[in-house]
This record gives structure tokens, C-alpha cells and sequence, in this order.
């Protein structure tokens, strides 16, 4: 049976999103063009408090992106790459794309997106 559990080997970073660098904020728009609160999990830091964050893979870091919902949705609400309905506008999709496009693990997650997006329509 295949382990779908984190890569424990690579270090894994809690930050919260406007700590993070831009590049890899653009990445997480770019994963996630109709916002993040849809997918924040919980866990318990080391004081153990209950915490909410986005997880976020890359090939060298796990991150989990600290956020509530409501921050979540203020991030999208707040940021002029998103639409009014919350959604990457295509200017700012294709930007991210072209810029990251060499990247295996973003590739890997827009066709995942995408996918599910052709799964929708049928």
C-alpha cells in the first residue's frame, strides 16, 4: 500500500502567507486560483495549540501556511491578482505560469486542478 503521508525528509516551515516569499505566494495562487480556505487543514503546533494552515509542498520544503478561514478569504479578497468572485484573473494565471512553468511540482498540481476542473463540466 502506498504511503501518502508527508516527506518527513524534507524541512517542513510554518509561516504565515505574507511572510512568505513572493515567488512562493505567486506558486500558491498559481496551485490554488480559487483561493485557499477550501484547503486548510488543522494540526497541533509544539505548544499544543490547535492551528489551521495551507499546506504547500515544493520540491525542497514542506510548507504549512498559517491562516483561519477568514484570513484566507481576506488574503483574496484583499489581493489584485483575484476577481471579485475570488478567482486568479487569467492575466495574473498565465504570468505565474510562464514564470514557473519549469517547475515539476507546479506543473503536476495545475493538471490536477485542471482535471478536476474538466471533471465539473460533464
Amino acid at each position: 500500500m502506498e504511503d501518502k503521508t508527508m516527506n518527513i525528509s524534507k524541512p517542513r516551515v510554518i509561516k504565515d502567507f505574507e511572510k512568505l516569499d513572493n515567488s512562493i505566494q505567486e506558486q500558491i495562487k498559481l496551485v490554488h486560483p480559487e483561493g485557499f480556505s477550501q484547503h486548510l487543514i488543522t494540526f497541533t503546533n509544539k505548544d499544543g495549540m490547535l492551528v489551521s494552515a495551507l499546506p504547500f509542498e515544493t520540491d525542497e520544503k514542506y510548507y504549512l501556511v498559517r491562516m483561519t478561514t477568514q484570513q484566507a478569504e481576506d488574503i483574496i479578497s484583499d489581493d489584485d491578482d483575484y476577481d471579485d468572485e475570488g478567482v486568479l484573473k487569467d492575466e495574473s494565471r498565465s504570468e505565474f505560469e510562464d514564470k514557473y512553468a519549469e517547475l515539476d511540482y507546479i506543473a503536476e498540481n495545475i493538471e490536477d486542478s485542471d482535471s478536476d476542473d474538466e471533471d465539473e463540466d460533464d
